[in-house]
């Protein structure tokens, strides 16, 4: 299936492999881009039998950011400011980061080659992050007069330590795959980024689809909840498993040593 010719997704066996297709430009953010990005990741925030997602890039480099060409193209947010808040708390930039932190269920992404600024960000997006030890990257918006704004800050907030966030920012130097996984920008270093993402991707589709989604729920919403909040949080959520059909699958096939026959939401 692709999304305005940029995107591809395809799914097997509940894991979902999504391919930014734009090789010859190592698949920098255009309009188009853009568009294929959020069409792609809203399609799977409802697809049926979904577990997991691996985001990756086609060819030579995962994303080289946005492509220059477009910077003269005013339209190039979707025809509205930059403070219209377009897609619930976002706009179409900081969407095509937020919405793989959005969908319900984990997300990977696997980085090699280039990874430059709103591609970073993009990245970042994911639950887990695979990088090349290779691979470039690098907060790159200041040298373009810019600031990272696709949803880093919020994204790389508890990950990247903050003076090293800020060096880097400022500075706009690139840093290599086990850099990033040092700094917090990874999360683990493989020199076959996309081997390791799929595998990772079919341990996950292998647990309680219902108890992988809460926890990703309880989650990403830690960082803004109080501490009377998170546990009360845990409770609800807890309360929805207990004892449901997929809770009771997990326990049995535990004690009969078998695979699980989980039931998707």
């Amino acid at each position: 299936m692709k999304f305005h010719d940029r995107v591809s997704v395809t799914i097997e066996d509940h894991v979902a492999h999504v391919l930014l297709d734009r090789a010859d430009k190592m698949n920098a953010l255009d309009d188009a881009m853009f568009e294929g990005i959020i069409a792609a990741g809203s399609h799977l925030h409802s697809a049926k039998g979904v577990r997991s997602v691996v985001l990756s890039g086609a060819g030579r480099s995962f994303c080289a950011g946005l492509d220059l060409s477009s910077m003269g193209n005013t339209d190039r947010w979707g025809g509205s400011s930059l403070t219209d808040r377009t897609h619930g708390n976002a706009n179409r930039a900081q969407y095509a980061a937020m919405v793989w932190r959005n969908l319900p269920v984990p997300v990977i992404a696997a980085v090699h080659g280039v990874c430059f600024g709103g591609g970073l960000q993009v990245a970042s997006g994911a639950d887990i992050r695979i990088a090349h030890p290779d691979a470039r990257l690098a907060v790159m918006e200041v040298k373009w007069g810019l600031v990272p704004d696709m949803g880093g800050y919020v994204l790389w907030r508890g990950n990247v330590r903050d003076d090293v966030l800020r060096e880097l920012t400022y500075t706009h130097r690139e840093f290599n795959g086990t850099e990033a996984a040092a700094f917090g920008f990874a999360t683990h270093v493989d020199a076959d980024p996309l081997g390791r993402a799929m595998a990772l991707a079919r341990e996950i589709a292998s647990k309680s689809p219902h108890a992988v989604r809460g926890s990703k729920l309880i989650t990403n919403r830690t960082a803004y909840m109080d501490e009377d909040q998170i546990l009360l949080t845990e409770s609800k959520v807890q309360h929805e498993l207990m004892y449901s059909r997929n809770q009771i699958e997990a326990v049995k096939a535990g004690m009969e040593k078998r695979a699980a026959d989980f039931v998707d939401p």
